[in-house]
């Protein structure tokens, strides 16, 4: 049985009437069970990247599949629904809400699925609770600590119990001490359902993958790692 979870087939990414070319034609499978690093320099595409494997973004050409089944970028809501229930995604900034407490963060994001609240908030307590933040849910933002509010972003990501996770320089803004807790964490989150994909400059995290993509001049020029089946 395949373990595939996302194609990415003759994928193209323009801006500004094709001047400024991001990708040309690449392709890729993406396997469940896997950790994958994207390395490169900036401007190289890890957040373009991303940002299409998120479908937030969309390609100038090319197709992505998802479980086998094809993306169209015309369905938006369509598409926000699958993201919302497969994809969940953590950003070098944490993006949190500031008037909202760390619970009110992460259990918002399971009403994008439904509006079930109490639900929402028994979750999000239990998977605060996973990542050692039991003591902190009330807390706002600015109450907490870099390490803490990433492990928040990274609760938030997770309420939906996500297929997909995808991170972008998630440790970017960290010390090197709280990000080597977080890097310790995301490669916990590798189950057999899901395949986790992240975006650094960080070469010894990079090296943690699986398999290390590097991309350049608009192609996934090689790929190595850990383990590559």
């Amino acid at each position: 049985m395949s373990n595939e979870i996302i194609r990415i087939f003759n994928i193209s990414k323009y801006y500004k009437n094709k001047k400024i070319k991001i990708f040309n034609k690449i392709n890729f499978v993406f396997k469940k069970n896997k950790i994958y690093s994207l390395i490169g320099p900036s401007g190289s595409g890890k957040s373009t990247l991303l940002n299409l494997l998120s479908l937030i973004d969309a390609p100038s050409s090319g197709s992505i599949f998802i479980n086998k089944n094809k993306i169209s970028f015309n369905q938006k809501i369509k598409n926000d629904n699958i993201r919302a229930d497969k994809i969940g995604i953590i950003y070098q900034e944490n993006n949190l809400l500031k008037d909202f407490t760390a619970l009110e963060n992460v259990f918002l994001a399971r009403l994008a699925l439904n509006n079930n609240e109490l639900n929402a908030i028994n979750d999000a307590k239990k998977v605060l609770r996973t990542l050692g933040l039991n003591k902190r849910i009330n807390h706002f933002p600015s109450e907490l600590s870099g390490g803490e509010t990433q492990r928040v972003a990274i609760a938030r990501a997770l309420i939906n119990q996500p297929k997909i996770l995808l991170a972008d320089e998630p440790t970017g803004s960290l010390d090197k001490k709280n990000a080597k807790q977080i890097f310790k964490l995301l490669l916990k989150l590798k189950n057999k359902n899901r395949v986790i994909i992240f975006a650094t400059h960080n070469m010894y995290f990079a090296n943690m993958a699986d398999c290390k993509l590097q991309l350049n001049n608009g192609k996934i020029i090689n790929y190595h790692g850990r383990v590559v089946k």
